[in-house]
């Protein structure tokens, strides 16, 4: 299995990087800068455990670069010690875009989501083979599963392009993440108590197929508050199938089914902006590795939500989420 993904993971990242950035040499050159072994299986790992978790893939992995010293903005040079640029200045732009570690750092963090796409790809085949059979007029639940996932994943999509640039800008940042991670807790405790009180712990109310439109696209429009970093796009998906009537393995399930297209537009559009630049970076070894580790921990990850969330709901995510927000108080003040 673990070789089957790996191939997965090859076969999806080289096709989004044909291109290699204005600065780069024709022939093969080594990293700018080297990103450790440890370093790629620690990403690797932190992506795939927490991407279908309820607790923000985004925010941890902000958290892990800082740990790993991966922010530094300081524009990389050659060999020969000239700049290098991800985008070289010009007319529009003469400032512009300098080649530094955390700009790559940044891609990589999505890049190596393709990882855990294969993961859910494989455990949840059945469902996109029914999907399949909707398009081919076979399967009418098979056909509203596919719409009930493209109407969740619509919103997400557009308002993810208008508001990139001022959210790469503006939220990327430790405060940004507790204040999110504290917010998301709130909300968790919230939906628990309403979906005890409405459907009793643990009691499933019918399919993701079975979603009226109107309320996959409402799952839609919350998805988009997961657009700030730290919140988590599965936690709101999944309370949103709670509000939609969903039971809580069912909710999740449809928050891995949703990811697919979520992740993968992610992952495209920041592979085609700014892919080239991250491998001249980093190189293509640890850029593999990394989306390695994140599929076999994201294959283990989802595997223990379903578990978790069925027999205790979102309630302990939530406490972890307090915690982990505290923890990054007390330390980013004193």
């Amino acid at each position: 299995m673990p070789v089957r993904l790996r191939h997965v993971s090859l076969v999806l990242l080289a096709a989004l990087f044909t291109a290699r950035p204005a600065s780069a040499a024709e022939s093969p050159s080594p990293p700018v800068a080297e990103l450790g072994v440890g370093d790629a299986i620690v990403l690797g790992m932190v992506e795939g455990v927490t991407e279908f978790l309820p607790i923000s893939s985004t925010g941890h992995l902000i958290i892990a670069n800082r740990i790993l010293g991966l922010e530094s903005e300081r524009q990389l040079t050659d060999q020969a010690g000239r700049p290098l640029w991800h985008k070289p200045p010009s007319p529009k732009n003469p400032d512009g875009v300098p080649l530094t570690v955390k700009l790559a750092a940044d891609t990589y963090a999505v890049v190596i989501q393709v990882g855990a796409i294969g993961a859910v790809v494989l455990l949840y085949w059945q469902q996109l083979f029914l999907m399949v059979g909707g398009l081919l007029g076979r399967s009418s639940a098979g056909l509203r599963l596919l719409r009930n996932i493209m109407l969740a994943f619509l919103p997400m999509a557009i308002f993810g392009l208008l508001l990139h640039e001022q959210i790469a800008r503006y939220l990327f940042s430790i405060w940004a993440v507790i204040g999110a991670l504290v917010a998301g807790a709130v909300l968790m405790l919230w939906a628990e108590r309403w979906r005890e009180a409405r459907a009793g712990v643990g009691r499933a109310k019918g399919d993701a197929a079975d979603i009226p439109a109107r309320k996959a696209l409402g799952i839609g429009l919350a998805q988009c508050l997961s657009l700030w970093p730290g919140t988590s796009r599965s936690m709101v998906t999944i309370v949103g199938g709670y509000w939609a009537g969903l039971g809580p393995a069912k909710a999740a399930e449809f928050s891995f089914l949703v990811g697919l297209p979520t992740l993968a537009g992610a992952a495209f559009y920041k592979g085609v902006q700014s892919g080239p630049a991250m491998i001249e970076v980093f190189g293509w070894t640890n850029v593999l590795l990394g989306a390695g580790v994140a599929a076999i921990s994201a294959l283990i990850a989802v595997k223990f939500l379903v578990h978790m969330i069925t027999r205790h709901g979102l309630a302990l995510f939530a406490y972890y989420r307090l915690v982990l927000a505290l923890i990054l108080t007390v330390a980013y003040l004193f």
